[in-house]
C-alpha cells in the first residue's frame, strides 16, 4: 500500500509510520516542521513538509494523489490554545477530506478522541476550556467527513493514551467505557485497520483482551 500519514511527526503517527515501513508499505508522512524531515526519513517515512493551517486543497491533493489510503492524525497540541485545535483538529481534517477526494483516494483514517459526544451537550461542568475545544473540533471533524459519500471513511477514537508497552490486546466496538491504551497498540490498531480494509466504522479504542488481529477483523 502507498499511505499518507498527516501530522506524521506526532507519538501515534510516529509508530503508525514504522510499523507501516516495516511491513513493506511506502508511507509518506506531511509535516510542518522542515526540522522533523530527518526522524521520518529514520522511520522509513518520505517526509513531506507542507503547513496544513495554510495549504489549498490543490497543495494537498498532490501529495496524496495514488495513494491507497490517507491517515489524518495531526493535532493542535496539548498547549496550542483554543483556536488551534479549530484550525488543525477540525481545519486541517477537513483540509485532508477535501484533498482526497480530489484527488480520487476514497479510504479515510480519522484519529479522533473518546468523548467528543460529550461536546454535543457542550462543555461539561469542570472541564478545561481547551479540552473542551479539542473536543469540540473532533466532533466537527467526524461530522463534517463521516457522511462524505465520495470517502470510505473510518473513525478510531482512542482512551486516554499512554506510553507503557503495547500489550497487542484491546477492545475496540462502539460504545465503549472510558478507560486507557497505550500509544504503541492505537498504532498497530490503525495499521490492522489499513491493511484489513475495514471502512465505514466508528470505534472507540481501550486495552482489552482481545488480540488486535481479531478486534478488527470483527468489525462489520
Amino acid at each position: 500500500m502507498r499511505v499518507v500519514i498527516a501530522g506524521a511527526h506526532g507519538q501515534v503517527a510516529r509508530r503508525l509510520g514504522r510499523l507501516l515501513s516495516s511491513r513493506g508499505d511506502s508511507v509518506a508522512g506531511i509535516v510542518r516542521n522542515p526540522d522533523h524531515r530527518a526522524d521520518l526519513e529514520s522511520d522509513g517515512v518520505e517526509p513531506v513538509v507542507l503547513d496544513l493551517e495554510q495549504a489549498s486543497v490543490e497543495d494537498v491533493a498532490a501529495v496524496v494523489r495514488g495513494a491507497d489510503a490517507v491517515v489524518f492524525a495531526a493535532g493542535g497540541g496539548p498547549s496550542s490554545g483554543v483556536e488551534r485545535k479549530h484550525t488543525v483538529d477540525r481545519g486541517a481534517a477537513l483540509l485532508l477530506a477535501d484533498a482526497a477526494e480530489a484527488a480520487g483516494v476514497r479510504p479515510y483514517l480519522l484519529v479522533s478522541s473518546m468523548g467528543v459526544e460529550q461536546a454535543r451537550q457542550g462543555t461539561p461542568p469542570g472541564m478545561d476550556r481547551q479540552f473542551a475545544a479539542y473536543l469540540q473540533a473532533k466532533l466537527a471533524a467526524e461530522d463534517h467527513v463521516l457522511p462524505r459519500p465520495a470517502l470510505d471513511t473510518t473513525i478510531v477514537r482512542p482512551g486516554g493514551l499512554t506510553d507503557d508497552p503495547g500489550t497487542g490486546r484491546v477492545t475496540l466496538r462502539h460504545g465503549v467505557d472510558r478507560g486507557q491504551v497505550p500509544r504503541d497498540d492505537v498504532a498497530a490498531v490503525l495499521a490492522e485497520v489499513l491493511a484489513a480494509g475495514k471502512w465505514g466504522e466508528v470505534v472507540e479504542l481501550v486495552s482489552g483482551d482481545t488480540p488486535i488481529a481479531e478486534a478488527v477483523a470483527a468489525l462489520p
